[in-house]
């Protein structure tokens, strides 16, 4: 599979998964309508954001920033069994 380089196609995978996000939000919300939630439904998007900005920014430039992730099971690879491939020549 290629790169995606359109920059139309990157906006419109964005704009995708924003739509997709709030619906699936709110079909969750509109089932269990509650503050509880809510609240719960908030802390784990803003945990799950937290953790791939953990994933792809604090480590690659304050841990090891030699080191560039092709997406999060190369960062699970790199975490839990620290392994790197080969650099190139």
């Amino acid at each position: 599979m290629r790169d995606l380089s359109d920059p139309r196609w990157i906006k419109a995978k964005g704009a995708l998964f924003l739509v997709l996000g709030l619906a699936t939000s709110a079909l969750l919300i509109l089932e269990h309508p509650s503050w509880r939630v809510i609240v719960l439904l908030a802390l784990a998007v803003w945990s799950f954001c937290r953790a791939y900005y953990f994933a792809f920014y604090v480590i690659e430039h304050y841990v090891d920033p030699g080191f560039r992730f092709s997406g999060l099971l190369s960062f699970g690879r790199y975490f839990f069994f620290k392994r790197r491939p080969p650099p190139s020549a």
